[in-house]
């Protein structure tokens, strides 16, 4: 009887991406994956791999994405230098910057930097249909504005679900579904390992790309303190949900900042290389 592996695919940004590269080494090894459960990038990539069950085709399909106009226009890489540890000394640089300065003033008096059309037109080519009819077991981790709960979302829309786990605070608007006002699902539960084996898993494979709270930047001022203090919270729930998995996947990604798409295919890469040299022990769970 073949074993019921659940994948739990943390939220990163643009680091997520390695996820489609662990995937890969997953899919070529013949592992069965029973059931996905991502967050935030790794609800996008989990979505996508549950439709289509081939790696290649999630690689294809993302870059397809990020090369069309529309996606051009969110002009991510102005964040791309926004990593704590550079953020005072580019901080004049951000200033001077009109497009990442008006971006900015516009949360004052809008929900978001980015509209829901502006999401909508980004997420059209999305696959959508119904969760629960995918090929493989999958769901999404939001977090509710109201309450501040966590939600699972193993039902109904796709890409809505899909969508709804994606939307970064400021930066994309909230996702409204029946009473429940939903932000990314990293706010709640960066890597979604209970959630897996809520959904019937018996072994969970993480796949990890926080940032690493070792890393320390200097702590001149009270924005790099800010900073520094949101790293440790994320690092400690981090490591809380983690603690039921009984594989963690580190890609080495950790130095990239959550807005660096062009680097894509080196981010891939690194997802590839930490799946391969977890093999051993992905055979001995198996076995």
């Amino acid at each position: 009887m073949s074993k019921k592996i659940g994948i739990a695919l943390g939220g990163g940004g643009a680091r997520g991406l390695s996820h489609i590269g662990v995937l890969r080494v997953l899919e070529r090894e013949k592992v069965p994956i029973y059931q996905i459960t991502g967050c935030s990038i790794g609800a996008i990539v989990g979505g996508l791999y549950a439709k289509y069950q081939n790696a290649d085709k999630v690689e294809h399909f993302t870059y397809d994405l990020i090369r069309r106009p529309i996606f051009k226009e969110l002009n991510l890489e102005i964040f791309s230098s926004m990593d704590h540890e550079r953020s005072i000394k580019h901080l004049n640089d951000y200033l001077n910057n009109l497009k990442m300065y008006f971006s900015l003033l516009r949360t004052i008096n809008t929900v978001s930097i980015y509209d829901k059309e502006l999401i909508n037109k980004i997420f059209d080519p999305y696959p959508d249909g119904l969760i629960e009819e995918l090929p493989i077991k999958f769901a999404t981790i939001a977090t509710d504005l109201i309450s501040g709960r966590e939600i699972v979302l193993n039902e109904g829309s796709l890409k809505q679900s899909v969508i709804a786990s994606a939307s970064i605070p400021g930066i994309f608007p909230p996702v409204k579904i029946d009473d429940l006002l939903m932000i990314d699902g990293s706010a709640s539960d960066s890597i979604p390992v209970q959630i897996v084996k809520g959904q019937g898993a018996q072994f969970v494979f993480a796949v990890d790309v926080t940032k690493c709270v070792e890393d320390v930047p200097p702590l001149r001022n009270g924005l790099e303190i800010l900073y520094r203090a949101e790293d440790i919270v994320t690092y400690h729930l981090t490591q809380e949900r983690l603690a039921g998995a009984d594989l963690i996947i580190r890609p080495q990604v950790r130095h990239f900042s959550w807005a660096a798409i062009k680097q894509i295919e080196e981010i891939i890469a690194a997802g590839e290389k930490a799946a391969e040299e977890a093999l051993p022990q992905i055979e001995r769970i198996l076995k």
